[in-house]
């Protein structure tokens, strides 16, 4: 008893320095000043009690959502088994949350508090274990990521994990999915039938060939031959406007974070840009980008861009491109700016969209029109959030964004 007692307070006391780290750095504190004699004496709600006073703020015990919380919290058990009964309830709570409190996306103190707490127990699930709990997951790596809390333990959170998905998107997903399937499969039979006619076509036209042209009243007939070339280009005409209705899946774009550490005007061209942009990977890509008439390059420095980085390179007006910053814009497009990505969203990671998670080309083919099919289904909300056929651009942080709505974007 006295050994489970004494491991019970090195959990409890391992808690109390968690709520003590995060709190001081999301609440710009030094983490010195909350004594160790505070640590050990008061128990969790008092402990936060005490960094929020010292911060400016308090804890309102009239508000039932924030203690239901605290208390969650504070009573959080130290077995094992008892930790796993408790997550399972969370789980299904943050199946339709982003946060704890309230119906958007900033995390609060409590937020955070809960994430502390918790935080030890969470980090040493097993891969196995930890997929019991998608949403407690998503909500934890959501608050490392959105708080920058990364770099105040040695492990993190991890970011393998199923997606959440919320329930409207799946159903949405599933006409889609089913109408593109089907409106596929009847092009893909309109080809094979073009080009079935088109051999019977040929047939007939190479036993005809060999017989000499009747000719009648003085007027020679139209060759066989000549008619069935002439049908040949008719075929090939609609054989194109077929394959041009097919739809074309997102995911063959590779869109990706990528920060502007430098940007000047085009030396040849005043309604460009010329931005060098990081990837994350250590080399700069340079990208050229019709943004002089709505942003300075001082602007753009430092600021995180959404692009896409396989578009085949190419001069414009003499200077290299190898990219394609995308951009929201107003329907008479006098406002234009670059989307935005969540902050946390690490450099050089894939934009997502829930349901297409199929490889991107290395090199999009200028001749196939991929970006001329796919981008013209781009666009954002009401909210401003960037979507494809209302799909959001999802990062591990969250979506990308616009302070433009109902924007068309390319």
């Amino acid at each position: 008893m006295e050994c489970n007692g004494s491991a019970n307070n090195s959990i409890l006391h391992r808690r109390k320095q968690d709520v003590v780290c995060c709190l001081c750095k999301c609440l710009c504190l030094d983490p010195k000043k909350i004594s160790s004699e505070s640590i050990g004496e008061n128990d969790l709600k008092e402990l936060l009690s005490n960094i929020l006073k010292a911060s400016g703020n308090n804890v309102d015990p009239a508000n039932k959502e924030v203690m239901k919380w605290v208390e969650f919290a504070d009573s959080f058990p130290t077995d094992a088994e008892a930790c796993n009964e408790v997550l399972k309830g969370l789980n299904e709570e943050l199946i339709q949350r982003s946060v704890l409190l309230g119906n958007g996306l900033k995390p609060t103190e409590v937020d955070i508090f809960v994430f502390s707490v918790l935080y030890s127990f969470v980090s040493g699930l097993s891969i196995s274990e930890s997929l019991k709990f998608p949403h407690v997951i998503r909500w934890m790596d959501y608050i490392q990521c959105k708080e920058d809390l990364l770099g105040l333990f040695e492990k993190k959170i991890s970011v393998e994990r199923a997606a959440f998905e919320p329930p409207y998107l799946r159903s949405i997903e599933k006409v889609e999915a089913s109408t593109s399937t089907e409106k596929n499969e009847q092009n893909s039979k309109k080809v094979e039938k073009i080009a079935e006619d088109l051999t019977s076509k040929k047939s007939v036209a190479e036993k005809n060939s060999a017989k000499d042209v009747k000719t009648t009243e003085g007027k020679n007939k139209l060759p066989e031959k000549v008619a069935v070339e002439k049908d040949k280009k008719e075929v090939e005409k609609d054989k194109k406007a077929v394959e041009k209705d097919i739809e074309l899946p997102v995911s063959l774009l590779n869109i990706q974070v990528g920060l502007i550490i430098k940007a000047s005007k085009h030396p040849s061209a005043d309604s460009l840009l010329v931005e060098e942009i990081d990837l994350g990977d250590g080399n700069q890509r340079q990208v050229v980008s019709g943004l002089a008439k709505f942003c300075s390059p001082d602007e753009l420095i430092n600021r995180r861009v959404v692009l896409i980085t396989n578009v085949k390179p190419g001069k414009l007006r003499d200077v290299m491109s190898a990219g394609l910053v995308l951009c929201a814009s107003n329907q008479d497009h006098t406002v234009v700016e670059p989307l935005l990505p969540p902050k946390g969203a690490k450099l050089g990671e894939r934009i997502s969209f829930s349901g297409h998670d199929g490889k991107p080309e290395d090199v999009l083919n200028p001749k196939k029109k991929q970006l001329e099919k796919i981008t013209p289904h781009f666009s954002t909300d009401d909210k401003g959030v960037a979507t494809f056929k209302g799909i959001p651009f999802m990062t591990s942080a969250g979506p990308c964004t616009s302070s433009i709505p109902n924007a068309s974007i390319k």
